[in-house]
């Protein structure tokens, strides 16, 4: 956080940047209003592709029923592009303002890594976003496709009025011994409203803070590496407006760009953590609360992606009416990936990750947004 420590001191003779106060537990929320007004890229009509300068996110939707492509994105990714200390570098920032603001994500791999000789690795990073004037998935995905990542596949989510795309890491070599965003490279989850679908109410609320923002989609990244909101501070009346048509709303609109949860990589663990059984019951004797929507394990279709998260923690946020309440904020998940069928006689010492169940599914995926809703965190606070 020294990073946005800083900025905040170098501005805050400017009136456009502000605090909000946090509990003792959390760091600061910052406000950020870009200086350009320059026009930012517009996303096509929901759902069919999310275009960026230069180049198309289309994808053609693959049913989870089908069969896995010949050649899976792990096993022959593109190089990374550009410097890999600085991508890394930007990880790390989001991954201190993420860790500083939500102290259970921080307990939870402090307390895996001393049973793992502190060696963990990211499955994911997810990230949400308002689908409108560019500052949908696009605007933090432009950030990922530039050090070479490679969009998947979308997934749909039809009751929550959500669509997401998910993008595999390029390849990097020597990532055996790093741990955390120092390890490994994860895969990318980036999920948008579609603020479309939404109430005219709530339309204008969104758009009135993406407008005011300005060209802040340009800057998704940094936002989330320096801990900043892109448009001012909302009211509480409209937090709470959002609120009632969609906790994700509400949620990204005091959020932002920030990182909505990382994931362990239960089965790269070398312990008996490895099992995702086994890692659940070792988090919850340790006192945390898992996130029970749809049962603690959630299991896809064809069994072979299993996951699990914790229960959001909660920061109290000053509003700009100057009603100060709690919100949520991040959480952490845990996924293993057995191994696909044609691979299950490997030995253990040959097992790539290219080898093991990869991508997402939207069951899956509906639950685990839930560990951010109004009703897992009353049912943590009641505990």
């Amino acid at each position: 956080m020294e990073a946005a420590t800083t900025l905040t001191t170098l501005f805050s003779i400017s009136p456009i940047y502000s605090t909000v106060r946090t509990t003792a537990r959390s760091s600061t929320f910052f406000s950020l209003r870009s200086f350009n007004s320059i026009a930012s890229p517009r996303l096509s009509s929901p759902g069919s592709s999310v275009f960026l300068p230069n180049r198309s996110l289309c994808r053609a939707p693959r049913s989870h029923m089908e069969s896995e492509p010949a050649v899976p994105p792990f096993q022959n990714p593109k190089s990374l592009q550009g410097d890999e200390s600085f991508f890394r570098n930007v990880l790390a920032s989001m991954e201190t303002v993420y860790l500083n603001r939500n102290p259970t994500a921080k307990s939870v791999l402090e307390l895996v890594g001393s049973v793992d000789s502190d060696r963990i690795c990211y499955d994911h990073l997810a990230f949400r976003t308002f689908g409108v004037n560019g500052y949908g998935i696009d605007s933090m995905a432009s950030f990922f496709l530039d050090y070479g990542y490679e969009p998947q596949e979308e997934l749909r989510f039809p009751a929550k009025k959500l669509r997401a795309l998910w993008f595999s890491p390029p390849r990097i070599p020597h990532t055996d011994t790093g741990s955390g965003v120092y390890g490994p490279l994860p895969r990318i989850f980036i999920s948008e409203l579609l603020v479309e679908q939404m109430s005219p109410l709530a339309q204008e609320i969104i758009i009135k803070y993406t407008k005011i923002s300005g060209s802040g989609n340009k800057h998704a990244a940094l936002a989330s590496a320096l801990g900043f909101l892109t448009w001012e501070k909302p009211s509480y009346s409209e937090f709470q407006q959002l609120a009632r048509e969609s906790e994700y709303a509400a949620w990204t609109l005091v959020n932002g760009y920030a990182v909505n949860h990382v994931t362990i990589s239960a089965h790269r663990l070398k312990s008996h953590l490895s099992s995702i059984q086994m890692l659940n019951q070792f988090i919850e004797e340790n006192g945390f609360k898992l996130n029970s929507e749809g049962g603690v394990l959630k299991v896809t279709p064809d069994g072979l992606l299993l996951q699990s998260s914790t229960v959001a923690d909660s920061v109290s946020f000053q509003f700009s009416d100057n009603v100060t309440e709690s919100v949520p904020c991040s959480y952490i998940e845990f996924a293993e990936r057995l191994l696909l069928p044609q691979y299950k006689n490997l030995p253990d010492n040959e097992v790539k990750e290219f080898h093991r169940r990869d991508g997402f599914e939207v069951g899956n995926a509906d639950k685990i947004f839930e560990s951010t809703s109004k009703d897992q965190l009353t049912r943590r606070a009641a505990a």
